[in-house]
């Protein structure tokens, strides 16, 4: 198996030498992984990964020093290899919980420890975390587009077999009701699911007898099971849905069947054959047959769909998910922001990239309303320990304002709110100290913590923009940074 602690870039390991050339093994680092803007313009993404980047951790020092030699050979590097081989991640690690909902420039993980053992972490964490969370939030979208189940059914079209596994775990926990990967099933226990292909229906012989075959074959072999039959090999509304009818009369099932039975509609106007399909079905007396649909569905198709009122109970959606087809290049970025006590940041000519400096906790604020019950009203991310911190760990009166229009600002009284933080300790000292959660507690979670969002947050074209603010002396820390950088550059000459 592959160490994934070391599925990471060069430059990682060169910088690592110069840092354990100067002295710096021994400087505690604090570097976060936040990401600055949320996909095809969505409010949020949904955290996925961290289950499996506490794994990667745990791979730092199981590799031997001949390892270490085939990307950094020569007698020059023989002490640094050397370290290398035994050193195993010493630190400490805050992480927001797999299901959490998470706003640009957040920190999802912040990790703490000496400065060669986190910086080595920076691409394999990325590398897991950007692929998670591009899946979870598109998977977030597809099923924010329909009241009916999405089945996630990309493994084929996925970026290979690991991406195809952790990516319909993602898929599961932002809202996917199962998956046809099985070995996902077997590693999470969610289970899997499927029936046929166009392959086995045609493997009876091209004729409509040979569908009607295949029909009654598979129904004899999986009576007691789930079973949907697929019913657009050759025509859906002349033979198709007919044979289907007849295999599922000739085996006697029908609405008393104690298990779930249906067709998949896989090609054409799902619209119209939706509609037709579910008028046959009804006056054949088959009005509990589902009707599944599939074909390169995405939430715009799904919501086009709906609005025409189609007659599908539930969706099975590919490469949409699994790739996340539109934008599947998630923009996780791993940024140090603090050195043995001294906040430092990253200047850029681009102001969107502009970071955060410091050791920083972010809490969701909430309130209750007497109609919506327990919404979100805000989030803080502050300065560990800072007074605004203090404050609403103590259920005080406080204020934050806008940090880019500071005559914006919203009070929050004492005794009519409540926060809680979203990043919690999962590593201690080098040692797993988290909360393993099963997949369907990581499902429930995303899905409560949705619910508390209010429906224009949670819209997918023009979401209503959620409060999202840094405290006063965060804010004071890094214009003091950029100031003083700005003045130092003025005065620069060579």
């Amino acid at each position: 198996m592959i160490n994934n602690a070391y599925c990471s870039d060069k430059y990682q390991y060169t910088m690592g030498k110069s840092f354990y050339d100067n002295g710096f093994a021994d400087k505690t680092a604090i570097f976060n992984l936040f990401y600055r803007k949320a996909p095809e313009n969505n409010n949020w993404a949904v955290v996925s990964g961290v289950g499996e980047v506490l794994d990667m951790v745990e791979g730092l020092g199981k590799m031997p020093e001949d390892f270490f030699a085939r990307f950094l050979p020569g007698e020059e590097y023989a002490g640094f290899r050397k370290y290398l081989a035994g050193m195993k991640f010493t630190g400490n690690i805050y992480a927001m919980r797999e299901g959490e909902i998470a706003f640009p420039n957040q920190p999802v993980i912040i990790v703490e420890g000496p400065m060669i053992e986190a910086q080595v972490l920076e691409t394999p964490m990325l590398c897991i975390m950007n692929h998670q969370m591009a899946v979870a939030t598109k998977a977030s979208r597809v099923c924010r587009a329909t009241n009916k189940p999405v089945s996630e059914f990309g493994s084929r079209r996925a970026h290979g077999p690991w991406a195809a596994v952790y990516g319909a775990k993602a898929a599961i926990i932002a809202g996917c009701a199962n998956t046809s990967n099985i070995l996902t099933g077997a590693m999470f226990g969610c289970g899997s699911t499927g029936t046929m292909a166009h392959s086995y229906v045609t493997s009876f012989g091209c004729s409509v007898t040979g569908e009607y075959k295949a029909f009654d074959s598979y129904i004899k072999s999986h009576r007691g099971e789930p079973l949907i039959l697929l019913v657009d090999t050759y025509d859906t509304l002349r033979c198709g849905v007919l044979n289907a009818i007849r295999a599922y009369r000739d085996n006697g099932i029908d609405d008393s069947y104690p298990q779930m039975y249906g067709i998949r509609l896989d090609s054409g106007d799902l619209a119209y054959l939706s509609t037709e399909c579910r008028r046959i079905l009804d006056e054949h007396g088959l009005k509990d047959c589902r009707i599944f649909a599939t074909n390169s569905l995405d939430e715009y198709i799904i919501s086009d769909l709906e609005r025409q009122g189609a007659c599908i109970d539930s969706y099975g959606v590919g490469d949409a998910i699994a790739t996340s087809k539109a934008n599947p290049c998630f923009g996780n970025v791993y940024k140090l922001v603090q050195v043995d006590g001294e906040a430092v940041l990253k200047r850029s000519e681009d102001k969107a990239k502009l970071i955060n400096p410091g050791f920083q906790i972010t809490y969701r604020i909430m309130k209750t309303d007497e109609e919506a019950g327990e919404i979100f009203k805000a989030d803080v991310t502050c300065l560990r320990g800072d007074a605004l911190s203090k404050k609403i760990t103590s259920g005080e009166t406080f204020t934050i304002y806008d940090e880019y229009d500071r005559y914006k600002s919203k009070t929050f009284e004492s005794g009519t709110y409540t926060a809680s933080p979203l990043q919690h300790k999962v590593i201690e000292n080098g040692r797993m100290c988290w909360e393993n959660h099963t997949l369907d507690e990581k499902k429930a979670y995303y899905k409560k913590t949705l619910s508390h969002f209010s429906p224009s947050e949670r819209r997918l074209i023009n979401p209503h923009y959620y409060k999202v603010d840094i405290s006063d002396s965060l804010y004071d820390l890094k214009m003091s940074i950029i100031n003083k950088l700005s003045k130092e550059i003025n005065e620069f000459r060579f």
